[in-house]
């Protein structure tokens, strides 16, 4: 479902999002480190605020995918992200790994999920990410059944696909992430199980320059994903800076959340 023009006459789409996991990374895998617990918290005192204000100095709009818990902890920072004129998603109750839940358990805790960021936000979310990006047989089903628009969890491809459940057409969007598009995979630390950083931050820059300029070139959708404990350190937050200014230097992009870009994809290219 790649549509042939982007609203505004844009050349391509830009579809920033970022996974406020928090404190729940630790939690949802039943951890109880306190200095990881704090190491999270930074995505919250210091990550999410400069995010928005970069953001806000490019008048770029963005997705922000928040564990129910995360919202619980601290309310006032999805209040402001929404008043602030950007998306919230969903993205576990905990940042539970579903592939681990029976299909009772996985439905209850997603309802609960989305109602729980409704009522602190006052949106109702239309997006779901699945923690860890890991699903369980029963997750698309689910999501399709409660309502939700869109799915960003998935990797069949590059531009947005309709979900086929059992043979039938689902309804259901997915705007496809990748670990290639993630800041993460380069950028992260964690003892157990061991991961360092191997990548500069010169080399994420320029990675996801690249999968932008193939987006710009083909007129397609750049679709990235970040967290606010990874890039939002002083030597790093200026990644998201130079896609921005990038973007904006290569002519007419659409900077979107991805709720807008799944109205617009299933506006463009109905089934």
């Amino acid at each position: 479902m790649a549509p042939a023009h982007w609203p505004n006459n844009a050349q391509c789409a830009l579809a920033l999002s970022f996974d406020c996991d928090h404190e729940t990374a630790e939690l949802g895998s039943g951890g109880q480190a306190v200095g990881r617990l704090g190491w999270a918290e930074f995505g919250r005192r210091v990550g999410v605020p400069r995010i928005l204000n970069l953001l806000a100095h490019h008048n770029a709009t963005a997705s922000f995918f928040i564990p129910a818990v995360a919202a619980l902890i601290d309310p006032d920072e999805p209040r402001r992200i929404v008043v602030e004129g950007h998306e919230i998603g969903v993205h576990g109750w905990i940042h539970e790994n579903t592939s681990s839940l029976n299909a009772a358990t996985e439905r209850a805790m997603l309802v609960r999920s989305r109602d729980t960021l409704e009522q602190i936000t006052g949106q109702r979310p239309t997006g779901h990410r699945a923690a860890y990006w890991d699903l369980s047989e029963n997750t698309m089903r689910l999501v399709a059944e409660l309502g939700f628009a869109y799915d960003s969890s998935m990797m069949a491809d590059e531009a947005c696909y309709e979900l086929v459940l059992d043979g039938t057409p689902s309804g259901l969007l997915e705007i496809p992430v990748d670990w290639v598009r993630d800041d993460a995979v380069y950028l992260s630390f964690n003892r157990t199980p061991p991961a360092r950083p191997y990548s500069s931050p010169e080399q994420v820059r320029d990675i996801f320059i690249r999968e932008f300029d193939a987006a710009f070139d083909e007129g397609g959708l750049c679709q990235l994903v970040m967290h606010p404990f990874v890039i939002g350190y002083r030597s790093r937050i200026w990644i998201l800076e130079e896609v921005l200014r990038h973007a904006r230097s290569r002519g007419k992009v659409w900077i979107a959340s991805h709720d807008a870009v799944s109205r617009h994809v299933q506006a463009s290219c109905p089934a």
